[in-house]
């Protein structure tokens, strides 16, 4: 087991109040008409093909963000990190206050994410930020379009973690920078050698994609079949991780979205034949 069952519990909780989360906020801006705030245009894609040009827009990012690690740019990073939460909790928090409210709050939210990061404002913003972020991709996603897309990042979550290991290198950069994407639960793990005992800090991390991928189709799920479905679908997600996090040795890494996406596509089986 990776980590001990009361971090294993908090990290999967975590992961499930988000996708609630998410799915209210998603709620909120169906039908797909609806408009997001600040003028944010929802992408025009093609609903059964727009895998494609999502699934390009995450190389094309992860490309990016490789470039501004192996040069140490941070304040690049930190202006991509800062608009990008911003972007999210904006839409989110929107779908809970009032307009002007939640661009405040966003916004103080994100510079204190950024510049001033402790656990609790981290974790309790990216509760937040995988739902403003559905919410704008959601609506051209397709049924099939998001089962392909959880097919080819499972595949690509794969190769990055075990073959190329960039995404290793990403996950340690982010949280030695303190701007990671993705849950975190910091622990006190006790060592013992012969006669001394001491205790080193380590941390529960869980991406962002692994997050916010399967709300996606949570969210397809959502606008087809109904609320029940959708919890149906993030339900599974979370025991697809929780199968993870038994199954995982400690002090190794391991793609999460196979796992996820196995449980997800179970998930959805299951609506398709009772719903």
């Amino acid at each position: 087991m990776k980590h001990s069952i009361s971090i294993t519990i908090i990290l999967v909780a975590l992961f499930l109040v988000s996708h609630v989360i998410g799915l209210l906020v998603i709620k909120h801006y169906l039908p797909e008409s609806s408009e997001l705030p600040l003028g944010i245009q929802k992408p025009q894609l093609e609903s059964n093909t727009s895998f494609i040009p999502i699934f390009i827009m995450i190389i094309v990012a992860t490309i990016i963000a490789l470039f501004l690690m192996k040069f140490e740019a941070m304040r690049l990073w930190k202006f991509w990190f800062l608009i990008s939460v911003f972007v999210t909790l904006v839409v989110s928090f929107s779908s809970f206050l009032n307009s002007i409210i939640a661009i405040i709050a966003a916004v103080i939210f994100a510079i204190w994410k950024t510049f001033k990061p402790n656990i609790y404002i981290h974790n309790f913003t990216e509760l937040f930020i995988y739902g403003g972020l559905a919410a704008i991709f959601v609506p051209v996603l397709s049924p099939i379009s998001i089962i392909i897309l959880l097919v080819l990042i499972s595949i690509y979550d794969m190769i990055a973690v075990w073959k190329t290991k960039h995404m290793v290198s990403m996950a340690k950069f982010q949280t030695k920078s303190k701007m990671f994407v993705g849950l975190l639960v910091p622990y006190k793990k006790t060592k013992e050698n012969k006669k001394i005992k001491s205790e080193k800090v380590s941390e529960a991390i869980l991406g962002g994609g692994d997050i916010a991928f399967p709300l996606m189709l949570s969210g397809v799920v959502l606008k087809t079949f109904g609320f029940i479905p959708a919890l149906i679908i993030s339900l599974s997600a979370s025991l697809g991780l929780i199968l993870l996090l038994i199954l995982a040795k400690k002090g190794k890494f391991y793609p999460a979205m196979p796992f996820i996406s196995a449980a997800c596509f179970i998930g959805y089986f299951i609506v398709f034949l009772s719903f």
